[in-house]
């Protein structure tokens, strides 16, 4: 019978362990991160603002899904480029979106080796697929904090961390506000004194998405 005892805990427990194993191999859903990126995915476009100002440029932005079996956050493909050079974008990134605590996620930019070999990349497979982890550069100081209120995301990078030697810049800045179906982007560059030397003056770029 003591036999018998032994051989039933043993059956439990390597039951219980297998049972936990396929539990923690579960992917969690974060909702809230999925609703952030669902607002981010797609094609945006300035269009309508150069049409209303011609201090700014039409512009389109487009953000593809990557990555998806990853179970670290939501990984973005960020192609911009002049509605007129599609082909050629001139800002090629990757964003990783983690939801650090109640209302606030946080998008981590990263650069991308031999980035134009991966223009179109929304539309091409084949460009999606060599698309590895190895290829990237996370951007030091670059990373976005955004603020959830109501449906609204604001938010932008920290003061002047984020590096830059664009055009003299010695540091660049990003305000964000997201809301459904509109993305509101205001980069800037500085010098060493603050003063700005590249990006929008007036403010920033309204995309609409498509």
């Amino acid at each position: 019978m003591a036999k018998n005892l032994i051989a039933l805990l043993l059956t439990l427990l390597i039951t219980g362990c297998t049972t936990f194993r396929k539990a923690s191999s579960v992917k969690v859903i974060d909702k809230d991160l999925e609703t952030l990126s669902a607002l981010m995915e797609g094609t945006f476009s300035s269009e309508l603002q150069s049409k209303t100002d011609t201090s700014y440029f039409n512009i389109s932005l487009i953000m593809t899904p990557i990555w998806g079996d990853r179970t670290d956050g939501k990984w973005l493909y960020v192609e911009q480029a002049i509605a007129s050079s599609l082909d050629k974008p001139y800002r090629q990134r990757v964003y990783h979106l983690q939801h650090t605590s109640k209302n606030v996620f946080t998008s981590d930019i990263y650069t991308i080796k031999d980035a134009l070999s991966f223009a179109g990349l929304h539309t091409n497979k084949l460009a999606k697929d060599k698309l590895t982890f190895d290829l990237l550069e996370l951007k030091e100081g670059c990373t976005v904090t955004l603020v959830k209120n109501n449906n609204t995301y604001e938010g932008g990078t920290s003061a002047d961390k984020c590096p830059s030697d664009l055009r003299g810049a010695k540091y660049t800045t990003t305000k964000i506000t997201l809301k459904k179906g509109e993305l509101y982007s205001w980069d800037q560059g500085f010098d060493a004194s603050g003063k700005q030397v590249w990006g929008a003056t007036k403010g920033g770029y309204i995309f609409i998405k498509k």
